[in-house]
């Protein structure tokens, strides 16, 4: 008898504790799988072990699962499930109403598969009040919790996954059919925040309405929280979702979209907005914290990275959106009004903006980006018409040197998966004209007259300093990466310059000839009489962001010294090739408005006219006596021809003159 009491005793503490710990049941595996298939038509496989407990409530762990269309070989189109746990009142249980209190699902995996072309879908929508509808409504949840799931998207062949991870969410689902969901995710190393709130409709479903408002976060993408109120209805594959009402921020929008999931996504998009604001992510900033590095970095002394430019996903989706907005903000770029139609179709982008408002003027043009070969092109034409440069280059390319109206032909097409292989690969025509406005950080009058000494390397930039132009023109055949021009063109009040050269998109170089002019007055600065050139072309040559000047004369770069002084004994200096006689005549008491009152200027500049025709007149004795022989020495001549010696008892021949004076009077005059 003391055996048998023990042996009960046993079996009661055994029973207590499967009833808490749980109730080994594979053999209900089958009996679930086969019910989930005969109701949804997918198949469930139940790889893990399968348990319930009765206390303190029904509960039904279920571990390893993976649901998949039957016979469908695609892998990537699955949802798999490391466990799943249901709790339930008994009481609901004996009714035959199952009323769940709560089911966790963690580790969820949906996989859905990328597809580049779109199919009809097969087999009609469920229709209204079917099996389904009347089996979802007799089951009754009130909340749901995901831990740890994503969502992997994905193409074997092309090789291509995208992945939203870390997802969890919290539902909660009231008596009076409201549902609320809550939670977050991540994109790559994007973090994502959102929170729905519905109103799930009265069975049968049917093609009801369903209200939903939305809360959406996504720092790294948009500046502000999105919210957003709409009416969902599902007609078999297609989602539409009409009276679309929000903001983000503090800016209103409205419109309407539509979604067919039948096969590849089509997306149907209209949004009007009152200001939209986008996030773009911007170039790790180079090390070092002085102005200078800083200046030379906006510039572009940084290589173009090869880091690859992601386009593919263009494949995956197609799309006719409409965005307009009156105020369009990308980044620090300002647009103002905004009208954008774009589409995506089998891969390529084409994107038109036929009157975008920027700085002042407008913009008009197309965008085109084939990404449905593995090797990405790009095709850009674009008017730009009375557009405030400065702000629109600093902005957008984070270049501030220039300012002034700007007019604009762009017609360019590339290809490549980088910065640097779109660059390299860039191929087109460009034409841009900058009106009255100044070049920023430079004095290109003062670099003129520097270049008179010595070469220089760099652009000899200063935060105060400017130089004013009238006009900055050029137009460029670009070939390969390659911009040539033939036609560059600076006119100033106090410098003009003409040139050509090309210019290496790609490895950021230049290789320009330039012919420098400096202009001595600010008044009459259109007649011809006034430039004073330098007498020789001039050598851009180098990093666009810190390149060599200097003029084009033979050894100018193996030995400055000599070449210099061969300069100033060809009689060139800053006056032109002539030998300086009939520049510097233009100085003298001859010169137009030199005595003259209005001629060039007002009766006020006449003393100075005056006082700079006197110091003419001597750099002319100068320049005759000192370097006459410079006219008889070819250019590349080590050494001028001695002068002849003056017969011992001419009285009108005259010693040679010390060069150094000469230098200090042309130091003074381009001083002033």
């Amino acid at each position: 008898m003391r055996a048998l009491k023990i042996a009960v005793a046993a079996v009661i503490v055994i029973l207590a504790l499967l009833l808490i710990v749980g109730i080994p049941s594979g053999f209900l595996t089958s009996a679930i799988e086969a019910r989930v298939e005969r109701e949804t038509g997918y198949r469930l496989t139940i790889a893990g072990s399968t348990k319930i407990g009765v206390w303190p409530s029904l509960n039904v762990t279920l571990r390893d699962i993976t649901l998949e269309k039957p016979g469908d070989r695609d892998t990537s189109n699955r949802v798999t499930v490391g466990r799943v746990e249901a709790d339930m009142t008994l009481a609901s249980v004996w009714s035959g109403q199952p009323h769940i209190t709560e089911l966790k699902i963690d580790r969820p995996v949906l996989y859905a598969p990328l597809l580049r072309e779109r199919t009809r879908a097969i087999g009609a929508p469920t229709p209204a009040g079917s099996s389904a509808d009347a089996n979802a409504g007799s089951l009754a949840i009130d909340r749901v919790t995901v831990s740890d799931g994503a969502i992997v998207m994905s193409h074997p062949r092309d090789r291509v996954e995208n992945r939203i991870e870390a997802i969890n969410a919290d539902a909660t689902i009231g008596g009076d059919r409201q549902i609320k969901i809550t939670g977050g995710a991540r994109a790559g190393e994007h973090p994502l925040k959102f929170a729905i709130s519905a109103t799930a409709p009265a069975p049968p479903v049917g093609r009801q309405n369903i209200p939903v408002e939305l809360t959406f976060e996504a720092p790294s993408a948009l500046q502000a929280t999105l919210s957003a109120k709409a009416e969902v209805r599902l007609n078999g594959p297609i989602v539409l979702i009409n009276g679309v009402s929000g903001a983000l921020g503090d800016s209103a929008f409205n419109g309407w979209a539509s979604v067919d999931v039948a096969s590849k996504p089509l997306v149907k998009l209209d949004l009007d907005f009152q200001r939209l604001s986008l996030a773009m992510s911007k170039a790790p900033a180079a090390s070092g914290s002085q102005e200078s590095q800083g200046s030379k970095d906006s510039q572009g002394s940084r290589p173009w990275s090869n880091a690859s430019i992601d386009v593919t996903g263009l494949n995956y989706v197609d799309a006719q959106v409409r965005i307009s907005a009156a105020e369009l903000n990308i980044g620090d770029a300002r647009f103002a009004p905004v009208a954008i139609d774009a589409a995506i179709d089998g891969g390529v982008l084409k994107t038109s903006f036929p009157n975008l408002g920027t700085y002042g003027g407008q913009v008009s043009g197309q965008l085109t980006v084939d990404a449905s070969s593995g090797n990405p092109s790009y095709a850009l034409s674009s008017d730009l018409t009375g557009v405030r440069a400065l702000p629109l280059l600093r902005s957008t390319a984070d270049f501030d040197k220039i300012d002034g109206k700007l007019q604009a032909k762009i017609a360019v097409r590339s290809s490549g998966l980088s910065q640097r292989a779109i660059m390299s690969n860039l191929n087109g025509t460009v034409f841009a004209n900058f009106q009255d406005g100044a070049i920023r950080g430079l004095n290109v009058a003062q670099m003129i007259r520097s270049l008179t000494s010595g070469t220089l390397s760099g652009w000899q930039e200063g935060r105060e300093q400017t130089t004013d132009l009238t006009q900055l023109s050029a137009s460029f055949r670009i070939e390969k990466g390659q911009a040539t021009t033939t036609d560059l063109t600076l006119v100033g009040p106090l410098v003009r310059m003409t040139g050509g050269g090309t210019i290496d998109l790609g490895g950021k170089t230049l290789a320009m000839r330039v012919e420098p002019q400096l202009v001595m007055t600010t008044e009459g600065q259109g007649r011809t009489s006034d430039p004073l050139g330098l007498g020789i072309p001039v050598v851009i040559d180098g990093p666009w962001a810190e390149p060599r000047i200097y003029p084009d004369i033979a050894g100018v770069l193996d030995n400055p010294d000599a070449a210099y002084a061969r300069l100033k004994e060809m009689g060139k200096g800053l006056f032109g090739p002539g030998g300086g006689f009939s520049a510097l005549g233009g100085l003298g008491g001859s010169a137009p408005g030199a005595g003259t009152p209005g001629a060039n200027g007002p009766a006020g500049g006449s003393g100075q006219a005056d006082q700079l025709g006197e110091l003419g007149k001597t750099l002319g004795n100068l320049l005759q006596q000192g370097f006459s022989q410079g006219r008889s020495v070819a250019p590349n001549s080590p050494t001028p021809a001695a002068p002849p010696a003056p017969a011992q008892n001419d009285p009108t021949a005259q010693a040679p003159q010390d060069s150094e004076p000469m230098n200090d009077l042309l130091r003074q005059l381009f001083n002033r």
